[in-house]
């Protein structure tokens, strides 16, 4: 497939009924349950001006700390990916404050991207509605957190960036990503909704091995999936295993749909997993686990921010 260069498009929303766009990171300690997951997302619904939120959560020994905030103006720096007042993402630096935490982190590691539709045309394609990539699928981070008053050093914490856009999210949607000691996996799996009908779920990601990627899923690829907020078990073309979130360590956002809709979406970005195949693999807690769903029954407590 060709490489393609992660580029920001939400200045296109101006000029469209409305869409989102969000850059993300996380970032695991490997010697403990620790971890950060920090989003960029600016959201465009019709009629309105676009709103540019920054989302954070530290994830503790004590539990996940979650801040947000939200301004309009969203901008794209020179060299940069997003900018939202003064927090920026680029490709080697990320740095802002929401609420009580704030953060300064750079990115090191030259892994090739992972575009995870199959093909370049359906990037450019209206359907599916939601694109997405990772521009940077093992990556580690440095630097350091401070979430009200404690501040975190992190030393080449393994992670990952990653993008994604679109004018709908997903009617249903699961990311999973996770670091061995020689690899790592990016999976998304969705369902979406095309006239009026919802589609089973489709796979598409990337396991790397050893120096050595398989593409797993594909459209039309066998894939079963069973799914909770807090656990998944999987199966899907080049790929099988489970994955688990503690409770405590799980949160719970609200994510608008540009067409009025919303989804609760839980995260876990220190969750365990087991890959059974195509080789066994198991972390205990450098894995990240999120379920994006319509339903409000999950029994989770829901973070009291609003989106946008």
């Amino acid at each position: 497939m060709a490489r393609m260069a992660a580029r920001p498009r939400f200045p296109r929303f101006a000029l469209a009924a409305g869409g989102y766009e969000s850059f993300y990171l996380r970032a695991v300690d490997p010697r403990a349950p620790r971890g950060i997951w920090l989003r960029y997302t600016v959201h465009k619904a019709p009629g309105k001006p676009a709103v540019g939120s920054i989302w954070i959560v530290m994830f503790g020994e004590d539990g996940p700390v979650a801040f947000k905030q939200s301004t309009t103006g969203p901008t794209v720096p020179a060299g940069g990916y997003i900018a939202i007042g003064d927090a920026s993402f680029g490709p080697a630096r990320i740095e802002g404050a929401a609420g009580e935490a704030s953060w300064s982190l750079t990115r090191e590691g030259d892994a090739a991207p992972l575009h995870h539709l199959p093909s370049p045309l359906l990037y450019r394609l209206p359907l599916p509605r939601t694109k997405l990539e990772s521009p940077h699928p093992a990556s580690t981070f440095s630097g350091t957190v401070t979430v009200r008053g404690r501040t975190y050093e992190l030393a080449r914490w393994p992670g990952m960036v990653g993008h994604n856009w679109g004018a709908q999210h997903a009617e249903r949607w699961i990311w999973l990503h996770a670091g061995f000691t020689d690899g790592w996996m990016d999976l998304a799996l969705g369902k979406i909704t095309v006239a009026g009908r919802t589609t089973p779920w489709i796979a598409n990601g990337m396991l790397e091995l050893g120096g050595t990627r398989r593409r797993l899923g594909g459209l039309g690829r066998r894939t079963v999936v069973h799914e909770s907020p807090t656990s998944l078990r999987f199966e899907v073309a080049g790929a099988r295993g489970e994955a688990r979130s503690p409770r405590e360590q799980t949160v719970v956002w609200r994510y608008a749909d540009p067409d009025g809709g919303e989804h609760h979406t839980a995260n876990c970005s220190v969750a365990s997993l087991t890959l059974h195949e195509p080789e066994l693999r198991t972390t205990g807690h450098g894995a990240a686990y999120e379920l994006g769903m319509r339903e409000i029954t999950h029994g989770l407590d829901v973070l009291q921010y609003p989106d946008p």
